[in-house]
């Protein structure tokens, strides 16, 4: 199957989840400072949502880049990838308009967790589908940043209902890891690329 349709579909799911978590924002009910301090939290959470939102984006852009064919099995764990991204909306509002209490802070590293989880499985079906040698599956790696991030949010769930401002600095610190540029594909797509390119020997 041709993978352009997934990739359009993923790409508007985004944007809509996008759009939603803004509309969520309320406008302070004042005009000075202390009007604005009440939304402080809802915009801190916005923030901490888009980033999460921008990162899943980037990270489905560039593994797709290295994709040449999907299946039903990919559909599928696509599918599952966007069902979870499509609940940070929801708990982005409740998180952001709770005070960070412990029962929404819990929840939003449960939609965290399942989604890095949705994100495994759906490499795990790419490289079932290509390979282990193709250079999808050689980019990927051992995926240290995805498993670390996985056992971070499992660290943070117990932590929600008793200390919740800890749970939210765990999940601020599984952002930072993935904002540092990640160039695995691309590099592995170059290598690739030269490879092909090199001129048989004599």
């Amino acid at each position: 199957m041709n993978k352009q349709r997934l990739e359009a579909f993923s790409d508007g799911i985004i944007a809509i989840i996008i759009t939603v978590m803004v509309l969520e924002l309320h406008l302070p009910r004042g005009t000075d400072w202390a009007a604005f301090r009440p939304v402080i939290p809802s915009l801190l959470t916005y923030v901490l949502s888009f980033v999460f939102v921008a990162i899943y984006w980037n990270n489905h852009h560039h593994l797709f880049q290295a994709v040449r064919v999907v299946n039903g099995t990919i559909l599928w764990a696509n599918l599952h990838l966007l069902f979870w991204l499509s609940l940070i909306p929801f708990v982005t509002s409740w998180m952001g308009g709770s005070d960070l209490a412990p029962g929404p802070v819990t929840a939003y590293g449960a939609v965290l967790l399942l989604a890095a989880i949705a994100y495994y499985v759906l490499t795990r079906a790419l490289i079932g589908l290509h390979g282990q040698d193709s250079p999808l599956a050689r980019a990927l790696g051992k995926d240290v940043k995805g498993k670390v991030s996985v056992v971070l949010y499992v660290l943070a769930l117990p932590l929600g209902p008793v200390w919740p401002r800890v749970a939210c600095a765990i999940y601020v610190a599984v952002a930072v890891i993935w904002l540092v540029p990640d160039r695995r594909i691309e590099v592995a797509l170059a290598d690739g690329h030269t490879h092909r390119a090199q001129p048989l020997g004599d």
